[in-house]
């Protein structure tokens, strides 16, 4: 059986990821309330969780402009696209891991706008963890 993983679906999972990217600041200041808690850190304590969450936005961003700018390097089997999404897939994998693990233990605000947003959400890692392990495990099937 050949594995098929087409040029639109890494890059509509690139989109994805890059609107992640671009809603997470939305759904920490809306959602959570992350600020207000944040605020109530030590200063340094203050830095270190703003700078995680540029880190997540930034790995969000940069997975997706990978994923749509080249797509068939993605695939291509080399130890590079191995080792890239391979990275990916245990980010996105751990990422689910932790909604499910974590997250649910925590109320997310009653509106209908943010209940239906963190099904799609989920739904979104889920793919993303989906093509990434798929990919990685074709990639390592062409080189050993």
């Amino acid at each position: 059986m050949t594995l098929t993983i087409p040029n639109w679906l890494l890059i509509t999972g690139g989109i994805g990821q890059i609107f992640t990217a671009l809603i997470y600041p939305y759904i920490r200041h809306k959602v959570f309330d992350w600020y207000t808690d944040v605020k109530k850190l030590k200063p340094l304590n203050q830095e270190i969780a703003k700078t995680y969450g540029r880190y997540i936005q930034g790995l969000n961003f940069s997975f997706g402009c990978i994923a749509i700018l080249i797509p068939e390097s993605l695939k291509n089997q080399t130890e590079l696209a191995i080792a890239i999404t391979g990275l990916i897939a245990a980010y996105w994998v751990g990422k689910v891991i932790t909604q499910i693990a974590y997250y649910p233990m925590y109320d997310i605000p009653k509106k209908r706008i943010f209940k239906l947003g963190s099904y799609f959400m989920n739904c979104l890692f889920v793919l993303f963890a989906t093509i990434y392990t798929l990919l990685a495990i074709y990639n390592c099937t062409g080189f050993f």
